[in-house]
């Protein structure tokens, strides 16, 4: 016990972006052991931290630290990365980075740095001049881009091939956004242009339709490739003015500018420049982000969807065991469904095991009965299943791995792990879509709907995981009510339809995941608001609906009708552009 606490007093623990600012006013020298949460900080090197402090004695002058990379911004070009990586801030200022965990290089620069400080502080040198500061290396706006999918793309159905446009050549795709602009937000981002004669005409129809907004990231490390990147104090002759900083800064700055103009360049290649925008200026990249994701500094964690599977006997015996250990472990279950597989189904998720002698006996069994596959999401959520799976076979699992699901739920004569995981992000990506494939349904808000309640419907579908691809607000004249309401144009209240319709516009969506139509109808609840306050107290009609023709929203009922009316309503959009 007595081991644990010391270690806890020798290194302090940074997990919040305020802690990391707290610790930059440590007086001295601090040795910070960068890390991500799923491999944790670097164990390695806590026995030559120890000695170093005993050795130097320096209480004051000397500390350590552990930092997450994942919940603080300044350090957000070390997510993603498997290498240790120890920063040194002296004073509050980033000066020096090890990659790796070499302790023969960290040692001999810690005993450096602080016997140069020793004489600053007896006053036989000056303080050195530092070159810069970590979050002047990584702030917000030079780390990321801002592009904006204009609708075009979104009615031409080309959004999806320009993201993958962006991805194929080495960026980063951070977050998206699909929305329809607010006036506000169109002539802020495209000021620039704003002298241009029709430019009141495209702000028009920036405001009429949907737009994608993404946040871009080089996909690229900042920093030096080299092993370690010496951004010490410079001492006496070789200390730098601070013009020469001043120009050392501009040229990595130039250089950033330089690389972020190949993402431009591409999309002119390409001949796709004209549907999709770029905002490369740091300074308006970070109030951008501001305005259209304004929790991304702040969100840190990554959410990883993959896919499980529970073969035949555990799904039928033991389900809710698993579930549970699911639910203790911090996933959330985003849908699941019992399926029997088909025989070419049965060996993509037996691929492994397809050497073995007893292959064909595995196939007969995972077709015989239903499995449960669900889609699970956590921080590092692939990861993490993949390692409370444990090892492939029961043999393996009780020598190496005695706490393993695969140990724990080890059934029938086969000698396999009863539970699957995707082993990939791609992988997951492909089963995800072929297990729940995603159905698309039209959606309405009808004019009554104020502003602030159809914000907080769109939040609600947002909650919902709802892909929203298409949308556009526009009023709904009786040439296209039918596109829509084709299905009751011959009743007697059709006209009443139409009346309500005619007051203002109305918000048409398309929404786009696995068992959509079912899932928009469950949310809009009884057609009637006042049953639907009685049945269904938080649905959308109960919550925004007047009367049963003012009843907030409106939804396909089934899957031609879903198909019909997006095709009517968005495929002369497409058509026209």
């Amino acid at each position: 016990m007595a081991s644990k606490k010391r270690e806890v007093q020798l290194q302090s623990v940074i997990n919040s972006q305020s802690l990391w600012d707290e610790m930059l006013l440590n007086k001295g020298l601090t040795v910070i052991d960068v890390y991500q949460a799923w491999c944790g900080p670097c164990k390695a090197v806590q026995t030559l931290f120890r000695k170093l402090k005993n050795e130097l004695n320096e209480d004051e002058i000397l500390h350590f630290a552990v930092a997450e990379a994942d919940n603080i911004v300044t350090l957000q070009a070390f997510r993603d990365k498997c290498e240790p990586v120890f920063l040194f801030s002296l004073n509050g200022k980033i000066i020096a980075k090890i990659q790796g965990a070499n302790a023969p290089l960290i040692n001999k620069k810690v005993i450096s740095l602080i016997n140069e400080e020793r004489k600053v502080i007896a006053g036989e040198i000056a303080r050195p001049q530092v070159i810069l500061k970590l979050n002047f290396i990584f702030p917000l706006g030079e780390s990321y881009s801002i592009a904006i999918i204009k609708p075009e793309a979104i009615l031409r159905r080309k959004y999806q091939g320009i993201k993958e446009s962006i991805i194929k050549i080495g960026f980063v795709i951070e977050e998206e956004t699909k929305k329809i602009l607010t006036e506000e937000e169109v002539r802020d981002f495209y000021s620039k242009v704003a002298d241009q004669p029709d430019f009141e005409e495209f702000v028009s129809f920036m405001t009429s339709c949907l737009s994608c907004v993404l946040i871009i990231s080089q996909g690229e490390e900042p920093l030096s490739d080299e092993k370690e990147t010496d951004t010490q104090p410079v001492v006496e002759s070789e200390r730098l003015s601070e013009q020469q900083v001043e120009n050392d800064i501009e040229a990595k700055l130039g250089m950033a500018k330089k690389k972020r103009d190949s993402l431009q360049e591409y999309l002119e290649r390409q001949h796709i420049s004209q549907f999709c925008d770029v905002e490369e200026n740091p300074i308006y990249v970070t109030k951008f982000i501001d305005i259209f994701f304004p929790d991304f500094k702040t969100r840190g964690i990554k959410l990883v969807q993959t896919l499980a599977l529970l073969r035949p006997n555990v799904s039928a015996e033991r389900k809710d065991d698993v579930l549970n250990i699911i639910n203790n472990e911090g996933f959330e279950i985003l849908m699941e469904r019992q399926v029997v597989l088909s025989e070419e189904e049965a060996r993509s998720v037996c691929k492994e095991y397809e050497n073995e002698d007893y292959f064909k006996e595995l196939i007969e069994y995972m077709i015989s009965s239903s499995s449960l596959v669900l889609v699970l999401l956590r921080e590092d959520g692939l990861e993490h299943w993949k390692e409370l799976l444990g090892p492939r076979t029961v043999e393996e699992a009780s020598n190496y791995d005695p706490k393993s699901l695969c140990a724990q739920f080890a059934m029938g004569s086969l000698p396999i792990n009863q539970l699957y995981g995707s082993s990939s992000t791609k992988i997951a990506e492909k089963e995800i879509e072929h297990f729940f494939p995603p159905e698309s349904t039209l959606a309405l808000i009808k004019p009554h709907v104020t502003h602030k309640e159809r914000g907080e419907i769109l939040d609600h579908i947002k909650e919902a995981r709802f892909d929203l691809t298409q949308m556009r607000e526009m009023v709904l004249t009786p040439e296209y009510a039918i596109k829509i309401y084709f299905k009751i144009s011959d009743k007697p209240f059709y006209k009443n339809v139409l009346e309500v319709l005619a007051e203002g516009p109305s918000l048409v969506m398309v929404l786009t995941k696995w068992k959509a139509i079912a899932e928009w109808r469950r949310m809009m609840g009884p057609v009637d608001p006042e049953e639907a306050k009685l049945l269904s107290p938080d649905s959308i009609r109960a919550k925004y609906g007047i009367n049963i023709l003012k009843n907030a929203a409106h939804g396909a009922s089934d899957l031609y009708e879903a198909s019909s009316s997006i095709n009517n309503m968005f495929a002369e959009d497409e058509s026209e552009n």
